[in-house]
């Protein structure tokens, strides 16, 4: 056989992965092979594979007699939609996908590429962990991961697809990437398993309901994203890309600017009763972009809204609280969810655009022993570094810390408006009334008839934008109808802000 024809047969073999058996094996799972999976997501014919001759090399419990295409990861280079991208993908037809050194130096081969062209990374997950024969190696491949993603963090967009197993120590990698998007059913994430779980505690729980894509994205938060199938997460991460830069010192992809007429019907979308919810969704769709809302983490800590979208074809990111759930309060999740959020956006250049309807923090001693203090203060950390263009719409209720978290003036917000619905309030005017006048009430021969003549007193004061705008504290009122027209000159304007920073090393966020 001539060199040619044995490099030919080489390449056939490593496309083969662990062979024909295992990919059925695979398709029968209801899942892609690790090529198949990185075709679906790539533009065709743009991948360039690399170091897929590269080989594990222990000779422990036998491994020295075994042989391991791509060993169990395919890494290279590729365009979505005309963009530069890396990618990896693990072969779990290829022992399990388990990663060894080799396997892990081909991953941070492939982090580091990346990080020298300024392009996001895009990691597909499918393993059963580390290849315990190899040992500490194993553990050393996982160490130089998480290192990488650390570095390369606010640096080049990270995103994690969970299309199989990923379990104890590999977890960790995708929880540092930007965002993970889950396989609904065939994907899983957990620290320890089922059977652990059991033996240590008692507890008897199965895999799905430990760590399956449901639980992550409503639950645990881990998960941003979930996919029906791996086609539709190949989607999901096509569409994210399209809202976000290559890199931070990129300005995010602006598409064609979209003539859209004022919509009338948000005049009236905030109820009269303040006790009567509405869809904080309806009012972004019914002001961005036709179509182009993608919400991030929709499933969880539903209070708090975040996701992308586009004004005039201007990339942005939103934060909104959600009236319809729990009436939009700030929780420990809800925090922890914008927060990250926005510090992403701060990261890639993105504007915040803040939809304020909020009438507090969640009150209990559950929130206050899980440390709501230390979690409500990572949003005010979070908006107060940001150095973005901040624009906030006050729609209706803005009381007490939540109003100063929620991106307000006194966390150098560029411009805040507000609806003629707004109440600015220290809180709501039934329970600052029952205390500003408490005496007053007690004294009156009509203790009812007086609570309600100064709650009506404290509403007539405060229940409206005024005051605050009077301060400067809110820079213009304005019809709920102009709110587009306002935000598209505001993002005109503001695109150019520029602004000095103390010099530090970092912060310390309260994590």
């Amino acid at each position: 056989m001539d060199k040619n024809q044995d490099l030919i047969k080489r390449r056939e073999t490593i496309k083969l992965g662990g062979g024909k058996e295992r990919i059925e094996k695979q398709h029968a799972a209801g899942k892609y092979t690790a090529r198949e999976r990185i075709d679906a997501l790539l533009d065709p014919g743009t991948f360039v594979e690399l170091d897929d001759h590269v080989k594990h090399r222990s000779t422990y419990f036998g491994l020295d007699k075994k042989y391991f295409p791509a060993d169990g990861v395919v890494t290279g280079l590729g365009k979505i939609n005309g963009r530069d991208v890396a990618i990896f993908s693990q072969d779990f037809t290829v022992q399990g996908g388990s990663l060894g050194e080799m396997h892990a130096k081909k991953i941070a081969k492939i982090q580091d590429t990346a990080m020298k062209l300024g392009i996001p990374v895009v990691g597909i997950n499918d393993s059963g962990g580390a290849r315990i024969q190899e040992g500490v190696d194993s553990l050393y491949g996982y160490g130089e991961i998480f290192y990488r993603n650390t570095l390369a963090s606010g640096v080049i967009p990270q995103i994690t697809v969970i299309a199989g197993p990923c379990a104890g120590g590999a977890v960790y990698s995708p929880a540092i990437t930007d965002f993970v998007v889950m396989v609904d059913k065939t994907s899983k994430m957990f620290i320890t398993g089922p059977e652990v779980i059991k033996a240590v505690t008692g507890e008897d729980v199965t895999q799905e309901s430990l760590g399956g894509a449901r639980v992550h994205n409503s639950k645990s938060g881990v998960a941003h994203f979930m996919a029906k199938d791996e086609e539709d997460a190949a989607n999901i991460v096509k569409n994210l890309l399209s809202y976000i830069p290559s890199n931070n010192m990129e300005e995010p992809p602006i598409t064609d600017p979209v003539e859209v007429k004022p919509d009338e019907s948000l005049n009236t979308i905030v109820p009269d009763d303040p006790r009567k919810p509405y869809d904080m969704v309806d009012v972004i769709n019914r002001v961005i972009d036709p179509g182009t809302f993608l919400e991030v983490h929709s499933k969880f800590a539903r209070s708090m809204i975040t996701g992308f979208a586009k004004i005039n074809g201007r990339p942005i990111g939103i934060v909104a609280n959600q009236p319809k759930v729990l009436a939009g309060v700030l929780d420990i999740d809800s925090s922890d969810k914008a927060a990250r959020f926005i510090r992403f956006l701060d990261a890639f250049n993105l504007p915040i655009i803040t939809f304020t309807d909020t009438p507090g923090f969640l009150p209990g001693t559950a929130q206050e022993y899980g440390g709501i203090i230390r979690h409500g203060a990572k949003l005010l950390y979070a908006y107060s570094e940001a150095s973005v263009p901040k624009i906030t719409i006050i729609t209706r209720k803005a009381y007490g810390g939540a109003y100063i978290a929620m991106g307000s003036k006194h966390l150098r917000a560029d411009l805040v408006l507000a609806w003629p619905s707004a109440e600015i309030a220290v809180m709501g005017s039934e329970g600052a009334a029952n205390i500003v006048f408490r005496k007053e009430i007690k004294a009156s021969e009509n203790p009812e008839k007086t609570r309600l003549e100064k709650i009506k007193e404290y509403a007539d004061m405060f229940s409206n934008p005024y005051v605050a705008a009077s301060r400067g504290y809110v820079d213009t009122v304005i019809l709920p109808s102009e709110t587009r027209s306002y935000l598209t000159r505001a993002l005109d304007t503001f695109s150019s802000k520029a602004e000095g920073k103390p010099t530090k090393k970092h912060g310390n966020i309260p994590l």
